[in-house]
């Protein structure tokens, strides 16, 4: 196993406290597009809906699915920055804000969410890493994968996430982001626990998609919530498990970020669908996690120019490179 890299022999202390400083206009900047974006394509769908023939409103509702997909990832990262405390410098916007305008929208918690993610900082790649599952098996055949991929586009990996969260609401299942759950002890639980506990715990994703629901319902177009949650269990899940691949699948069993974690090189259509915010940058992100988002880029070309980190793969090389297990597996 390979040691930790140092990021004190790479950087100068002017240096990381430089790449480490915070903005709230960034943060404000990166909550208030991802909004104002999911808003334009909603209005741009309700129009669609009344001028368009069907065929081409149906064009538009498949395009539609894939950017509000993108934009429910990208509030899913904008909750990973602000458990770093890197989103915004204020605190109350870090743990309040974006747990309500970012987390509670996507049934997530960032009280929650933090000490899970800390841990897969903390122990990346070892068995104790939690995230360890979403690249178990990795790489596959090319027919593996697009099971998987079909199971996501189909609503099925969704729709199991969705019966997870009730269990885990209820009290049944313990709180997971990954198929690496355990079941809880029930004894002398009643029945009303369960409808109880899970009101209580997901009071939250309740209020939010109220409103959400509310304010379509205002706006004479309800129909348009069936599509945030037609988005939530088909390209959502898909973009997810991209995105965790090309993360963490297929690299050295190692202690060091700089061989355990990858960093992709990220075009339009891949920052829209599974690399918000910079999130592509990820050996930069492994390495000072206290680095927000718009610093990623600088870091990396930093990086680069000292010879520490080599050109980034595109998604699809990553993608052909996690298909490519064909003889590993036929081999087992």
């Amino acid at each position: 196993m390979n040691e930790k890299t140092k990021i004190s022999d790479i950087f100068s202390r002017d240096e990381i406290k430089m790449l480490a400083a915070r903005s709230d206009a960034w943060g404000a900047w990166a909550v208030g597009s991802t909004w104002a974006v999911l808003a334009l394509t909603f209005a741009a769908l309700a129009w669609a809906r009344e001028q368009l023939p069907l065929w081409a409103f149906l064009l538009a509702l498949l395009v539609g699915l894939v950017i509000i997909a993108g934009r429910q990832l990208c509030l899913g990262i904008l909750q990973h920055d602000a458990a770093h405390g890197t989103l915004f410098k204020n605190k109350w916007a870090n743990d309040v804000l974006v747990d309500w305008l970012c987390s509670r929208p996507i049934w997530n918690e960032l009280h929650k969410y933090r000490p899970y993610h800390l841990t897969h900082h903390a122990k990346t790649a070892t068995a104790a890493d939690p995230d360890l599952c979403l690249v178990a098996g990795l790489p596959t055949t090319r027919a593996s994968l697009t099971r998987k991929f079909l199971r996501d586009l189909s609503g099925i990996t969704g729709l199991k996430f969705l019966i997870g969260r009730l269990l885990m609401d209820a009290g049944v299942l313990g709180w997971s982001l990954t198929s690496d759950i355990r079941r809880l002890p029930q004894a002398g639980r009643r029945w009303w626990d369960y409808p109880r506990d899970l009101l209580g715990n997901a009071a939250g994703m309740l209020i939010s998609n109220g409103v959400l629901l509310g304010l379509f319902w205002a706006c004479g177009e309800t129909w348009l919530y069936g599509v945030w949650v037609l988005a939530y269990v088909t390209p959502f899940p898909l973009f997810i498990r991209i995105r965790s691949m090309a993360e963490h699948a297929a690299l050295e069993d190692s202690r060091d970020v700089l061989r355990n974690t990858r960093s992709t090189h990220a075009g339009w259509l891949a920052r829209a669908c599974v690399a918000p915010i910079r999130v592509n940058y990820h050996i930069e992100h492994h390495l000072m996690a206290s680095v927000p988002y718009f610093r990623l880029p600088l870091m990396h070309r930093l990086l680069r120019e000292r010879g520490h980190v080599p050109p980034p793969p595109s998604y699809w090389q990553v993608l052909r490179l996690v298909s490519g297990g064909a003889a590993k597996a036929a081999a087992r």
